[in-house]
């Protein structure tokens, strides 16, 4: 029986033959010339739908496991860790490049964190959202690592999750500046990569296992 197959991004759907694929567009950002060019190859490979994300992908679906590699080819685009054991995503919304209400630099802080960390293997899967205000338009209170732009700086949460069993983020630290921020995050999931105990336990369970105390210590909060 035919299964996913991570290394080419690929996740097997329903009628158990065909696949979808998520190139990564960093932030939900595409140039226009991109986006033509992805549509294009979808419809050159007969996809039967193409999907945005909640991660800020664009999800080719319906492709044939002999058009992968090709497919692949042609896009020019890595791929969009969407599985797996990993920093599956970094979400960003505009911040204070686009949006009226920014007070941060969402896009500077999260184009960075996802240039160091999408994709990088860890016990268990992990999303981060860097949100410019404190609208949150990107969900942070319930992601691994959430960062929340303020007129003061960076509010920083850590252990956040959504789905059967919700969880918000605990408050970690208050008003850092862009490199404070970036930094604090890098702790994180340095604390987190050592958590070899941990197999398959979001980050979430282990603040609750060690007590959120003990986890601001051994990340030098």
């Amino acid at each position: 029986m035919k299964t996913d197959i991570p290394e080419k991004g690929a996740v097997l759907q329903q009628d158990g033959e065909t696949y979808a694929i998520a190139p990564h567009i960093p932030g939900g950002f595409i140039e226009v010339a991109e986006f033509r060019k992805l549509v294009d190859v979808a419809a050159k490979y007969n996809a039967a739908a193409l999907k945005i994300t909640s991660g800020q992908r664009i999800a080719i679906i319906g492709i044939k496991e002999e058009d992968l590699d090709a497919l692949w080819s042609e896009l020019g685009m890595s791929i969009g860790h969407a599985i797996g054991v990993c920093v599956r995503m970094v979400k960003f919304c505009p911040g204070n490049t686009y949006c009226r209400y920014g007070k941060q630099d969402a896009i500077g802080v999260g184009t960075r964190l996802d240039e160091l960390y999408h994709g990088y293997a860890l016990p268990a899967k992990f999303k981060m959202g860097v949100s410019g205000c404190e609208n949150g338009c990107t969900a942070q209170s319930v992601k691994e690592i959430g960062l929340k732009g303020t007129s003061d700086g960076w509010t920083v949460t850590a252990g956040g999750t959504c789905g059967a069993k919700p969880r918000f983020g605990d408050l970690i630290a208050e008003g850092l500046n862009d490199p404070e921020a970036e930094e604090m995050a890098g702790r994180i999931i340095n604390f987190f990569e050592q958590c070899s105990w941990a197999k398959k336990m979001r980050l979430g369970r282990v603040i609750d296992q060690i007590g959120v105390d003990e986890f601001k210590k051994a990340i030098q909060v």
